[in-house]
């Protein structure tokens, strides 16, 4: 299944700032805590995720490399999540509740904390997805067709994780109040009821397909047109297309981060891309026309006379085009004056006769310059 998105599994906005993040980690943190919700594996599976995020999102080095490049920046070489040396989820919570205004912390471990219905719909979780595109696709645009593992609505009971012909009844446990309180010493604990999760109602006969979850994991196909222009780190949404929700919630939105092989020929600089091509000294010397590649066909660039290594062509709206709509960019094509690596000796000899010819008078820029070493040196 596709590893969730940090952000989301904090509830954050891609802008959030250092204290947002430090808050939303203590609240849901608090939530999934182990000692709040015995015997639930669920919730001890995403407290760990939640301290994940954490890890990574409050760190600046570590959220910039998440940015660009999502899980694949913690995924080489075999470290994944809190594994490879990451800290201790529980070492994680203690260090950020020690001494940091503890208050709020046992409001919410001893009968405060979120108060929204559990038994409501619920929408599903976002999901991310890393995606490598050619050179090409990026600048032309392209359609892809991904393939991913989520959660889906079960199509026996349609989501509501009851059998046929049954229905959902108060929790005998907590009745119907969702919570459970215990007495621990001085202590007077309020946690979530374990028998209905929170729900305050349980099923008579839950779903044989999905054991009373109302989803099930599911390879989804999904289609995706990647627009022309985009460049790394570009990130698609897919809409509706993340996992399904919970007792009739909409389903969560996928987000593609997408990712550009580089390319044998051409480079990109913003909206403008980049290529090097050799040139014969003929050529450069006599002047003449060149055929330069492009991502959409080949092109001619007339080569004046003298032309210098290093000159640089640029051929207009050849580029790549700009996704907020200011038009395409250009091509620049920098030539390279190629000098022979093998002559013969009939070469040779008219390479020392076009030398005497030539004199210093045709090489403005030697001559420029061994003047100016002439007088460097006195």
């Amino acid at each position: 299944m596709a590893k969730r998105d940090y952000y989301d599994v904090l509830g954050l906005p891609k802008d959030a700032s250092e204290g947002d993040i430090k808050k939303a980690y203590r609240k849901k943190a608090v939530q999934y805590h182990p000692d709040k919700n015995p015997d639930d594996k669920g919730a001890e599976d995403k407290f760990k995720e939640v301290g994940e995020a954490y890890e990574i999102l409050s760190d600046d080095q570590k959220r910039a490399a998440y940015d660009s490049m999502g899980h694949a920046a913690f995924e080489s070489g075999g470290g994944r999540g809190f594994h490879g040396g990451a800290v201790d989820p529980f070492d994680l919570f203690n260090q950020v509740f020690s001494g940091g205004g503890g208050g709020g912390i046992f409001e919410q471990f001893f009968g405060g904390g979120d108060r929204r219905d559990p038994s409501g719909a619920q929408r599903g979780s976002d999901l991310r997805y890393d995606m490598e595109i050619d050179f090409e696709e990026s600048v032309l645009g392209c359609e892809k067709k991904i393939s991913i593992t989520k959660l889906d609505g079960c199509e026996t009971c349609h989501g509501s994780g009851a059998a046929e012909g049954s229905s959902r009844k108060t929790c005998s446990t907590c009745g119907g109040q969702g919570q459970v309180v215990s007495q621990r010493g001085f202590f007077r604990m309020q946690q979530t009821c374990p028998h209905c999760e929170g729900q305050g109602t349980v099923l008579e006969k839950p779903c044989r397909t999905c054991q009373g979850g109302g989803r099930v994991e599911k390879k989804s196909k999904i289609t995706l047109k990647v627009p022309e222009g985009v460049s790394t780190g570009t990130r698609l949404r897919s809409a509706n297309n993340g996992e399904a929700g919970l007792r009739g919630g909409p389903n969560g939105d996928l987000y593609v981060i997408l990712h550009v092989r580089p390319h044998e020929i051409f480079d990109r600089d913003e909206d403008d891309l980049l290529c090097d091509v050799p040139i014969s000294f003929v050529t450069a010397a006599l002047g003449g026309e060149l055929k330069v590649p492009t991502l959409s066909g080949s092109a001619s660039i007339k080569i004046p006379a003298g032309t210098q290594s290093g000159t640089t062509f640029r051929l207009k709206g050849r580029g790549a085009k700009n996704l907020q709509g200011y038009g395409t960019g250009d091509l620049n094509v920098k030539v390279n004056v190629e000098v022979p690596a093998r002559l013969n000796k009939e070469q040779k000899a008219k390479l020392d006769e076009f030398a005497e010819l030539c004199g210093d008078d045709v090489n403005p820029q030697s001559k420029s310059f061994l003047e100016k070493a002439k007088n460097f040196f006195g």
